[in-house]
């Protein structure tokens, strides 16, 4: 067993262990732990801002973790300098030198290499020298690496001659030349047209193949993910989401983040009443789904693919048709069922206004454990007797602290056996409804404010998170449509916000 074990350790190449980088105290990769394989063809997958690039430029050397380890064949490499590492990056902007040709541009890492190399002094002793490559092996390092890219016979070719993809190309080559063990890849297709864009994925799923090495790739698009990796790792505000091959992310989503990040999805909120059977829509359907507690609410993916059309009287769901739109290879279609809009894929085409019915089989249901169910925070009791929690203050009923308690005149809190309680500075734990909290852009109106930094549709509202300055969270549906980067303020009625006393020995207060 250990001897397995010891195979398996020694075939990663790449490993991050607990990795943390922060800037200026932001915090913007947290608790990293990935192992990349030799020879794998690895993709980093999310939004801007999500610390995919970060972390690429960690396994670089261009940036140090703040904490945790980096492991290159399981030597720690987290504080060796980038031209000390085995790894060459391409970037977005390829940096070639314009007034360099082909061939020169290429062999520009070669021309400042130096090679240890043997030789005879006078007295016939052996030595030992750094010494530049010879002209000969640049020229044939030069040819192979133009060879994989498909660009033979270029050598003298000016780079302002060159298209998008070639000159994406050149860098590739110019990276490869050194013969890594492994390659960064930083969106390098982001400046290509679509067109060019998808020739290039089959490209570089051919050049991994060929070349044997271990890719690790950076992008927000998630159809070159699909398309090229072997693994793909899902990332979202810092943290990974998901690892698996692009079949598992794209049909076993672990939360409802990735299952919208990843292609299209129908997200309902369910509940699950047994094994194989969930409600949603208002509808029971048949699931391949187990392990939930009795009536546990869930977050239900039905990928649009799987919503099959048929006449209203053989349907699950009967609604009327609101829009169809030509995809090219099938028509997207909306169809609202009472107050749920549901998404389909079909080459059928029914007309706008038509009622049609919907059936869905149990293997096009995928059912995950709800992950946002309440806000939770801990707060304080204020001299006001307002409550501060989640970076912003709000009125409250400090009464439900004390069943059957009261206010006086003074604001004092007197008890039902007539204790005097002053409540300032007491701990409390605060839980807020998704469905109780509002967002408004009249700053001054909310008790807290933040940015939207993510968005979800969830066939009847928008669940929102909403970041404040000092990174709390606020979770929150909501039927408007936000943009995100959104600065709001958030407003929560005093009586949907519910307190209990954080510590036993709170329950006394402090009597007057």
């Amino acid at each position: 067993m250990e001897t397995k074990n010891t195979e398996i350790k020694s075939n990663r190449i790449i490993e991050l262990v607990d990795v943390s980088k922060e800037f200026d105290g932001v915090s913007v990769v947290e608790n990293l732990n990935l192992y990349i394989r030799k020879g794998e063809f690895v993709t980093l997958l999310g939004p801007s801002g999500c610390g995919k690039t970060t972390t690429l430029r960690m396994i670089a050397g261009f940036e140090l973790p703040t904490t945790g380890q980096i492991l290159l064949n399981g030597k720690d490499i987290s504080h060796l300098p980038p031209n000390e590492r085995p790894v060459n990056t391409v970037f977005q902007k390829y940096a070639l030198f314009p007034h360099l040709n082909v061939f020169e541009n290429v062999a520009f890492g070669l021309k400042l290499k130096r090679v240890e190399t043997t030789y005879l002094d006078r007295k016939g002793n052996e030595k030992k020298k750094l010494a530049k490559l010879p002209k000969e092996v640049i020229e044939e390092k030069v040819r192979k690496a133009l060879e994989v890219v498909d660009l033979t016979g270029f050598e003298k070719r000016s780079i302002s001659t060159l298209s998008g993809g070639q000159q994406q190309r050149i860098a590739i080559a110019r990276a490869i030349v050194n013969e890594p063990e492994i390659l960064l890849l930083d969106e390098p297709l982001g400046a290509l047209d679509l067109k060019m864009r998808k020739e290039m994925q089959l490209e570089l799923k051919a050049m991994h193949k060929r070349l044997g090495i271990t890719f690790i790739y950076v992008t927000h698009d998630q159809e070159e993910a699909l398309t090229m990796s072997d693994t793909v790792v899902v990332m979202a505000d810092g943290s990974i989401q998901q690892i698996g091959t692009p079949e598992m992310i794209y049909n076993e989503p672990k939360n409802t983040f990735v299952a919208d990040f990843i292609g299209e999805s129908n997200i309902f909120s369910g509940v699950m009443p047994h094994d194989g059977l969930v409600r949603f829509c208002g509808k029971p359907f048949t699931c391949l789904d187990g392990g939930f507690e009795k009536d546990e609410p869930v977050d239900v993916v039905v990928r649009p693919e799987d919503v099959q059309i048929t006449t209203p009287d053989k349907g699950i769901m009967s609604g009327r048709v609101t829009s169809v739109v030509f995809k090219g290879i099938h028509y997207q279609i909306l169809v609202q069922c009472g107050k749920y809009e549901i998404e389909i894929q079909s080459t059928t085409t029914p007309e706008i206004g038509e009622m049609v019915g919907l059936l869905v089989q149990p293997d096009g249901i995928h059912v995950m454990k709800k992950k946002f169910r309440v806000n939770k925070f801990s707060g304080v009791i204020t001299k006001h007797n307002t409550v501060e929690f989640g970076d912003g203050e709000f009125d409250c009923d400090v009464t439900q602290l004390y069943p059957g308690s009261h206010l006086d005149e003074e604001g004092y809190l007197i008890t039902a056996k007539g204790e005097k309680l002053d409540l300032t500075d007491v701990e409390v734990n605060v839980e807020v409804g998704l469905h109780d909290i509002t967002m408004s852009d009249n700053l001054d109106e909310g008790g807290a404010q933040g940015h939207i930094i993510s968005l979800i549709y969830k066939s009847e509202y928008y669940r929102y998170i909403v970041r404040t300055e000092n990174e709390e969270d606020y979770v929150l549906a909501c039927e408007d449509l936000w943009n995100e980067n959104d600065l709001v303020s958030l407003i929560i009625p005093k009586d949907k916000i519910r307190l209990t006393l954080k510590d036993v020995k709170d329950a006394e207060g402090t009597k007057k």
